[in-house]
C-alpha cells in the first residue's frame, strides 16, 4: 500500500493513497462485513432464530402464491389445523388465501405465531 500520511493546518492527521489501494479497503471492508452477517445468522440459525426454506418454497412465494398457503403446506397443516390452530373458521381462513379476504391485524398475528412465522413473512 502505497500511502501518504500529513497534517492539515489544524493539526489533523491525514493519509492519503492512491485510488486502487482505497477500493481494495472499500472490498476488504464489505468482505468483513459479509462474513459477520453470515456468522450472525448461522448463530440465529443454531439457536431456533432462523430457519432455511426449500427453494420450491421461496419460488412460489416469488410467484404471488398466498403467503399463507406456502408456509400452511410447509408446516404441514390442513387449513382446518390451521384455522384451528389460530382460533378462526375454516371458511374464513380460505377466502384469506384465496385473495378474497385480507386479516386484520390481530387475525394476522394469530395465524403467524400458529405457522411459527413474523407475521411480515405472511404479507
Amino acid at each position: 500500500m502505497n500511502a501518504q500520511i500529513f497534517t492539515t493546518p489544524n493539526g489533523e492527521r491525514m493519509v492519503m493513497l492512491p485510488e486502487a489501494d482505497y477500493q481494495l479497503l472499500l472490498a476488504a471492508a464489505e468482505d468483513a462485513a459479509d462474513s459477520a452477517a453470515v456468522r450472525a445468522f448461522r448463530e440465529r440459525l443454531e439457536a431456533g432464530e432462523e430457519e432455511l426454506l426449500p427453494a420450491a418454497m421461496v419460488e412460489r412465494l416469488l410467484a404471488g402464491e398466498s403467503p399463507i398457503r406456502v408456509w400452511r403446506e410447509h408446516r404441514g397443516l390442513s387449513v382446518s389445523g390451521l384455522a384451528q390452530a389460530a382460533g378462526l373458521s375454516q371458511p374464513y381462513l380460505s377466502q384469506i388465501e384465496t385473495g378474497a379476504r385480507r386479516p386484520a391485524g390481530e387475525k394476522l398475528e394469530r395465524i403467524a405465531q400458529a405457522l411459527h412465522v413474523q407475521s411480515d413473512d405472511l404479507v
